[in-house]
Formats: C-alpha cells, structure tokens, sequence
C-alpha cells in the first residue's frame, strides 16, 4: 500500500522512522507514536479498563522508546510494539496487584444493554485477559499460557468463564 501522492509504502516510511528513533530522533518517535497510539490504547482499554489505560498507554510507548534499539526488524514493528504492550500490561497487572470488583447480579439486571467495551471491564482481571488475548487479540491458548505463565487448560477455563459472564452482562442468559 502507497502513501497518497505516490510516496514510499507505509512500511518503508515506518521502517526509516524506527531506524532514525532508534538513533535517538524523537520526530521520528512522535510519528511512530501517532500512528500506533489508538490500536495500542484499545488494548489497554480493553485489558485493563478505561481507568487505567491512558497511564499504561504512557508507560508502554516510554518502554517502547527504552527498547527501541532493541527491535531487530525480524516481524514488523506493529507487532512488536504489540507484543510489548502486551506484556508491559501483564506486567503493570501484576506489579500492581490490580483487582476489579465483579459486577453483581443486581447490577447487571439494571443494564442489560451495555455495551461490548464496558461490559469486558466488568470481568475479573483474570477472565478479562483471557478474554481479550484470545477473542480480540487473535492469541491461542499456549500463546496465552506462555504469555501469562499458566497452563493451556487454565486459559481454556477462564475463557469459559469470562464468556459467559459476558453473557450474563450483555443480556443473553
């Protein structure tokens, strides 16, 4: 795919800005930055919650500008950069012991209409994670399991579980 006006192909221009990031432009950086920044937020969103996501959308493009000479060009640099937001959030998860309170059958009732991003905030942190490793994020199950330090059969489970609290909170019981 070309950029408009016949430019070099957005992976070209991408592969340069990391290159010249790497030696240390923040220009580079900045562009790099804003092309990513919304899929990289979605994630946190989602893994995390909107509390927390702006915080950790922060730290992960901070990590990324820490670890960019690290990026050897082997995949591309949007999955890179979407595998070390996804383990900056794990690691934010466990670090700061984050716990989020499940959504009571009472309350639930009250909106049965919620909508798909507020209703994964309702899950546990746990069953949430899984959730959107596997159903939103495309991971299988030994990804996740290797990603999260937990057994294949553990992943499968907690998908169970949070898909159907995710029926319970959408209104399809």
């Amino acid at each position: 795919m070309a950029l408009t006006g016949g430019g070099p192909p957005i992976e070209a221009v991408i592969e340069t800005d990391v290159a010249l990031a790497a030696g240390g432009d923040s220009s580079a950086f900045e562009r790099l930055y804003r092309t990513h920044v919304a899929r990289i937020h979605g994630l946190a969103r989602r893994m995390l919650g909107s509390g927390e996501a702006d915080e950790a959308t922060q730290d992960i493009f901070v990590r990324t500008w820490q670890k960019l000479d690290q990026f050897r060009g082997e995949s591309a640099f949007g999955t890179w950069l979407h595998r070390l937001a996804v383990n900056v959030v794990i690691e934010r998860r466990r670090s700061f012991a984050i716990q989020r309170e499940r959504l009571s059958d009472d309350e639930s009732a009250l909106d049965l209409a919620m909508d798909f991003d507020t209703a994964i905030e309702q899950l546990p942190a746990g069953a949430r994670e899984i959730l959107v490793l596997h159903d939103v994020e495309g991971y299988k199950h030994r990804e996740i399991a290797a990603l999260l330090g937990i057994t294949t059969g553990t992943s499968k489970r907690q998908l169970h579980r949070a898909r159907m609290l995710m029926r319970h909170h959408l209104g399809g019981l």
